[in-house]
């Protein structure tokens, strides 16, 4: 009698089991979340030439409760209207910002142009400001974001971006290995 060997690939596992879908559906879900996240606080405004704020206080409630990321853009001081939401230095030259909704524009006795801001929530009007204090015209916000964009500082928003590209890349790696093995087994 002959012993016959017969050589048998095994077949293909096949993925499509519950599990197998929730990890693809919550992996890419943490991709688009991720990517969401550096686009709206890093990439466009940088695009944009805008520049991103937290809001700390109450004093613009309920729109923008403290935590709120605001993106201002830079915005010639005579095209803003009242009831427009902008940024302006405390002092002129100094980082120290506010947001707030312009409740009045106006001349001073030397008759220079002078803006008057109030944040939504306050029963007090701000000190007059100058057009030269004005950093920009509110561009778009979200919600929470603030949290995230106090927690980082530049340098450690340029090593995440890096870090998340580099992520990105040892996926896609991993994504095309993994099918480049199940096409050579098949």
């Amino acid at each position: 009698m002959r012993a016959e060997l017969s050589v048998r690939r095994s077949e293909p596992r096949q993925r499509t089991g519950i599990l197998w879908w929730s990890g693809q559906i919550l992996s890419w879900l943490v991709l688009f979340v991720v990517l969401a996240l550096i686009a709206v606080m890093i990439v466009v405004p940088k695009l944009g030439g805008a520049t991103a704020y937290t809001v700390l206080t109450g004093s613009m409630r309920p729109q923008f409760p403290p935590g709120t990321l605001v993106v201002v853009k830079p915005t010639d001081p005579g095209q803003l209207r009242i009831g427009d939401v902008a940024t302006y230095q405390l002092v002129s030259g100094e980082p120290e910002v506010i947001t707030h909704r312009v409740a009045g524009i106006g001349s001073s006795l030397a008759g220079d142009q002078q803006f008057i801001f109030r944040g939504d929530a306050n029963n007090v009007e701000d000190k007059p400001v100058q057009p030269e204090q004005i950093r920009g015209r509110l561009w778009y916000s979200v919600p929470l974001l603030g949290f995230v964009n106090n927690a980082l500082t530049g340098q450690q928003r340029t090593w995440l971006t890096w870090i998340v590209a580099g992520g990105l890349i040892a996926y896609s790696l991993v994504m095309f290995a993994g099918a480049w093995r199940e096409r050579q087994e098949q």
